[in-house]
């Protein structure tokens, strides 16, 4: 499974997330402009087999508009550090598998 970190999630994740995902990107690093949209990364994630991790509710609206195959983890964590975020996403990693997995569910939260 491949991971893309929305902007409101640190870049610096991606090397630590890299060794136990498939791959990892981080929204400005790949080919959108920035500040990328959150319709621009939901297209870009869904042509590219990618879950979003966020913590931005505006996804949420975007799935009534755009539609399921597109998954999205929703982070509702607040503010944390990377190491808190790395290890949340670690512990659910078989949480995260499943829904890229899955052709009923699009999102996961996480607490």
């Amino acid at each position: 499974m491949k991971l893309l970190l929305d902007a409101n999630i640190s870049w610096r994740l991606v090397a630590k997330l890299t060794p136990h995902f498939e791959d990892c990107f981080h929204v400005d690093h790949i080919a959108l402009t920035i500040p990328a949209n959150d319709k621009d990364i939901w297209d870009y994630a869904l042509i590219n087999n990618l879950i979003i991790i966020t913590n931005d509710d505006g996804f949420l609206n975007l799935a009534g508009t755009k539609g399921f195959p597109t998954k999205v983890v929703l982070l509702r964590t607040s503010n944390q550090s990377n190491n808190y975020l790395l290890e949340l996403l670690l512990k659910h990693r078989n949480e995260i598998d499943a829904l890229f997995n899955s052709r009923e569910f699009g999102f996961l939260e996480i607490f």
